[in-house]
């Protein structure tokens, strides 16, 4: 087997499980948090929003950057792995003390008082982050995907049942303190038992300054980059009330579960498989606009269908409480339309190697996000303002992010846009459809049922009247899939 047939089908066998991993996680914790809502007050939420908030910018100095170099170097060894694990180890200890001493001035200054002992009990998720961060960065390189999806399902169901518990047991904020602790924790057991890697009694700090020099330059990226996703969190926290930050939070949660599902499937097995080709441009193009495409072709329907549909999807699933959510819900699903563009370029740039120049675009695109949520936030003193915020600089985003790749891969902005812009009009034509539903006077829940298949058959049918490239992609990807595995089946009977 030549060595492209041989990246194509680990790509192919990576996606089907990662996919499989995201949707299956994804599916159990949005049951979940399903019911949780339906229990737990948006204030509780607001407090645990809060506190994830610093967990995920620590968390990124222990599982983010040297996970990603180990990664992305040709000949990484044993020696590269167990002292990454030993730095990560370290560095997640210092920074829970840190968190723990200094969680009461936080809630101080969130006039929360119950940030202080959530944060400390939930900050254990970094050092359980760093025990399994080489051990991922392990199976990434090897693409083996199918134990990244057992042990999130089986992590997923377990803290699921032990969140819900609590729940109904009176337990409030702890009991989301309980099921994403419990799921770190199974997690990192599952995979240290069934990774094939282990830490040895090995340490270079020669491998530790090489490593650092791509992973340095991607963790500050990177820092910058967490740092301004949850800086319009942190000032909602601190300008308005936890149940603003709650209400901003949720309508952000149903497009980005629609986003991870996808975006994080095809990057994560994406990166890997860009990295073994890094020195091959025309295949690294074409495996990158492929990404751009399809991420666009699968996401776009979705993100339009949620952000017609919203309202009715609000109150059926959640209940009335949280209609306070839909603004920010159809605004944000506009937002990550542009996604794909936005990730596609930052994964080619970054298997390339070329580190510095994700860090010169990180300064350029928070400038201009940082002035324009001032702005929001100071000037017209709105969360719904500081919303509209996030569409304007992720378009800003997706044009710099763009830029580069038109000399590190000949793949022009104008190129990447019209590569994506079939599916956002083919997308757009069904939501104005499907929109014309809610003036029927329908209940909530039978418009639904109206809307859903409605625009799924709409989209299938735009698709195939207008010969859409990743429809046909798809399509023979599937049909394939389907005569191999029926010939296999063939084979062994």
């Amino acid at each position: 087997m030549s060595e492209k047939s041989s990246i194509r089908g680990k790509i192919v066998n990576g996606l089907f499980w990662t996919y499989a991993e995201r949707i299956s996680a994804q599916a159990v914790s949005f049951i979940v948090s399903v019911i949780l809502a339906r229990i737990i007050d948006p204030e509780h939420y607001g407090v645990v929003t809060l506190v994830t908030v610093f967990i995920s910018i620590a968390n990124i100095f222990v599982s983010d950057s040297f996970g990603n170099a180990l990664v992305q170097k040709k000949n990484a060894d044993a020696l590269d792995f167990s002292t990454v694990f030993y730095i990560n180890l370290a560095v997640s200890v210092l920074l829970y003390a840190v968190i723990f001493f200094t969680s009461p001035i936080i809630a101080g200054f969130y006039n929360e008082p119950q940030i202080s002992p959530v944060l400390r009990v939930l900050s254990l998720k970094l050092i359980l982050a760093s025990l399994n961060s080489v051990q991922m960065a392990y199976i990434s390189r090897g693409m083996k995907f199918r134990k990244f999806f057992f042990a999130t399902l089986i992590g997923t169901v377990i803290s699921a049942a032990v969140g819900i518990w609590m729940a109904y047991a009176g337990y409030g904020v702890w009991a989301l303190v309980a099921q994403y602790l419990t799921n770190s924790a199974i997690d990192t057991v599952f995979l240290f038992f069934t990774c094939g890697w282990h830490p040895q009694l090995l340490f270079s700090k020669e491998r530790a300054k090489s490593l650092a020099g791509f992973g340095g330059r991607l963790l500050v990226a990177e820092l910058i980059q967490k740092l301004y996703d949850n800086m319009r969190s942190l000032i909602i926290g601190k300008v308005f009330t936890t149940s603003d930050l709650s209400y901003y939070d949720k309508g952000k949660r149903f497009p980005a579960l629609i986003v991870e599902n996808i975006n994080t499937s095809i990057t994560k097995t994406l990166f890997p498989a860009l990295s073994k080709v890094q020195d091959d441009k025309p295949r690294l193009l074409q495996m990158t606009r492929k990404s751009m495409r399809i991420s666009a072709y699968l996401m776009s329907p979705m993100l339009i269908g949620l952000a017609v549909c919203g309202e009715g999807l609000v109150s059926v699933v959640l209940t009335d409480k949280w209609l306070g959510c839909v603004p920010f819900l159809r605004i944000l699903s506009v937002t990550y339309l542009f996604m794909p563009i936005h990730k596609a370029n930052l994964q080619a740039i970054k298997a390339i190697g070329r580190s510095d120049i994700i860090l010169r675009l990180e300064y350029v695109k928070k400038a201009f996000g940082i002035l324009i949520v001032l702005i929001a936030t100071f000037v017209f003193r709105s969360t719904i303002a500081i919303a509209w915020t996030f569409l304007i600089s992720t378009v800003f985003n997706a044009v710099v992010n763009a830029f580069p790749n038109k000399k590190l891969l000949d793949y022009s902005v104008k190129e990447q846009f019209s590569d994506i812009l079939p599916s956002f009009g083919a997308a757009a034509l069904m939501g104005a459809i499907v929109w014309c539903v809610n003036f029927i006077g329908l209940s909530p829940l039978i418009t639904l049922f109206i809307q859903i298949p409605l625009g799924a058959l709409l989209y299938l049918a735009i698709s195939i009247v207008f010969h859409m490239d990743s429809f046909k992609y798809l399509k023979d990807f599937v049909l394939d899939l389907l005569k191999k595995r029926k010939k296999k089946k063939t084979d062994i009977e």
